[in-house]
């Protein structure tokens, strides 16, 4: 669990200096393109780049060191598949004194979950850690998923 927790914090510090080129930030947007399994710092986003792209899984707490953080950090990271398969974005808000956009405008009080379809509404939000299994419940009863089901059997037809 620690070497799972060491490489999280070392993504999410460590993404922000990703760069493309000559010293030029790279976007969160790209760097999710470029890894699906990135884990991206809440600073840097900017929701409605993500908009009918991905679906945003933020998740807040007061530090780094949350219990209910690292719980769901790690449920997250054991069925990684399943996030890249619904286009879903990990960002983390783990630092309340920094006042990023998302914590403005999602409010969370301490550990909360947040999911955000394609469209930019809130579909849950949880105040304790949640399982993939149950998060993609929800997702794939969306009508947005169900019509990307059916567009990827037109295209395979």
């Amino acid at each position: 669990m620690k070497t799972t927790l060491a490489c999280v914090f070392a993504i999410i510090l460590c993404g922000p200096a990703l760069a493309v080129g000559d010293d030029v930030p790279m976007s969160p947007l790209v760097a999710w393109q470029a890894d699906r399994t990135v884990v991206l710092d809440a600073a840097d986003i900017d929701l409605p780049e993500f908009q009918w792209i991905a679906r945003p899984v933020v998740v807040f707490a007061d530090s780094p060191a949350d219990p209910r953080l690292v719980k769901q950090l790690d449920l997250l990271a054991a069925r990684v598949g399943e996030l890249v398969e619904r286009d879903i974005v990990v960002i983390v808000d783990s630092d309340p004194a920094a006042e990023s956009a998302l914590r403005t405008e999602l409010r969370p009080r301490g550990f909360m979950l947040v999911l955000i379809d394609k469209d930019g509404g809130v579909k849950l939000r949880k105040a304790a850690p949640w399982h993939v299994r149950e998060l993609t419940r929800i997702i794939d009863k969306t009508p947005e998923l169900q019509q990307e089901v059916r567009d990827r059997r037109a295209l395979a037809e």
